[in-house]
């Protein structure tokens, strides 16, 4: 089993929002507590989302178990960031821990731009993008009417 611990998108309305969580002394030692408790409950790795880097680190620490972080710092067994961010296919606001590697955002606007352009002039698709029928079939359907259906 994986859990998540810190920030949980999921309870982000019980939490008042996309807030980092763990900057609280009880809520620190809680987290450190938890993350404790679901390694001997059998969890096989943690997931550290939107806390403090100093925490990351100790729950790192204390456990035996991997720890992957996003928005946890550096100093967890690995890292994850979702494809989106990534990629930067979302326009607007984003969490501080968020690098894009790209502007996909705008690279995606502008193929479909172009896409819609060419489907409304015709140009798409075009002959080499469309199946063709064998030529003894072309035949046989251009000649077909219901009333001759064998």
């Amino acid at each position: 089993m994986r859990k998540n611990l810190g920030l949980t998108p999921q309870s982000v309305n019980v939490m008042g929002g996309f807030k980092v969580q763990g900057r609280k002394a009880d809520d620190a030692l809680r987290l450190l507590e938890d993350a404790h408790r679901l390694e001997e409950a059998g969890c096989f790795a943690l997931v550290l989302e939107g806390i403090p880097a100093e925490l990351a680190a100790r729950v790192t620490e204390l456990l035996t178990i991997p720890t992957i972080g996003i928005g946890a710092g550096p100093n967890c067994s690995g890292q994850v960031l979702v494809f989106h961010d990534v990629l930067g296919l979302i326009e607007g606001h984003r969490p501080k821990f968020v690098r894009s590697y790209a502007d996909g955002f705008k690279v995606l606007q502008e193929a479909l731009s172009r896409w819609v352009e060419d489907v409304r002039k015709g140009a798409f698709p075009a002959s080499n993008e469309s199946y063709r029928l064998p030529d003894g079939l072309r035949d046989a359907i251009a000649s077909w009417t219901p009333s001759n259906r064998s």
